[in-house]
């Protein structure tokens, strides 16, 4: 029988391009405040080499072409990781998550990425009153980052469930599903067309044992496992 649930966060209770978006927005304004370029200038050259695929050097391909020579990259770094996101759940995932409180599910939240960034999002989306336990990998060290199993054996104990009586939500086929299947928890993969690895094709090991394009499948699928865990 299924008691507990627990998602990832990134990319599966919430739309991740629109962080990026918002911590852009926040970097742009920072340069607009202190040089005579418009905000939306900077905010479109950013997003625009975004969507043409750049990642990781977004900030050195900025400072160069704009010529911003007294800028240094770790610091808008840090101004994209420690500001207020402007970013809400899914519809579906705010849905879902009343309806496994209402029905006396145990949630967890995992997930990996920059501890005060992710705790920026976990307020922005009001998602702490909702959980029973949270872990941000980071704060526990390196040895916790997915792949590892190590967060995920944490989870069950905070959650106090058995492997087979959890379902782990995600959206990364590269890291989410291995660790959670190596401990028997039933795995879902949440691919809404949209996502950062909704194109990403990796071997059935990898992959979660079920799919879904919207989380409001979710129910009637914790109902049909619960019927084959009885047999």
């Amino acid at each position: 029988m299924i008691r507990a649930v627990t998602f990832d966060l990134d990319g599966t209770l919430y739309d991740e391009k629109s962080f990026v978006k918002s911590g852009f927005r926040a970097v742009s304004a920072y340069l607009a405040s202190k040089y005579s370029i418009n905000e939306n200038v900077i905010f479109f050259h950013l997003i625009r080499n975004f969507e043409r695929g750049l990642r990781g050097k977004n900030f050195d391909v900025l400072i160069k072409e704009f010529g911003l020579t007294k800028e240094k990259v770790i610091d808008l770094v840090d101004i994209y990781r420690t500001h207020k996101p402007e970013i809400k759940l899914y519809t579906d995932a705010k849905i879902l998550l009343s309806y496994l409180r209402s029905k006396q599910y145990k949630l967890g939240l995992l997930t990996d990425g920059h501890a005060t960034t992710q705790r920026n999002k976990i307020k922005a989306l009001g998602l702490t009153n909702y959980f029973d336990a949270i872990i941000i990998t980071e704060e526990l060290g390196k040895g916790f980052l997915k792949p590892s199993v190590k967060s995920y054996k944490l989870m069950l104990h905070r959650l106090n469930v058995k492997p087979e009586e959890c379902v782990y939500i995600g959206d990364n086929p590269l890291k989410d599903f291995l660790p959670a299947k190596k401990l028997d928890i039933t795995t879902v993969r949440v691919k809404r067309g949209e996502g950062f690895y909704d194109s990403i094709e990796v071997p059935k090991e990898l992959d979660a044992d079920y799919q879904v394009a919207n989380l409001l499948a979710i129910p009637s699928l914790i109902e049909k496992l619960g019927v084959q865990t009885k047999k």
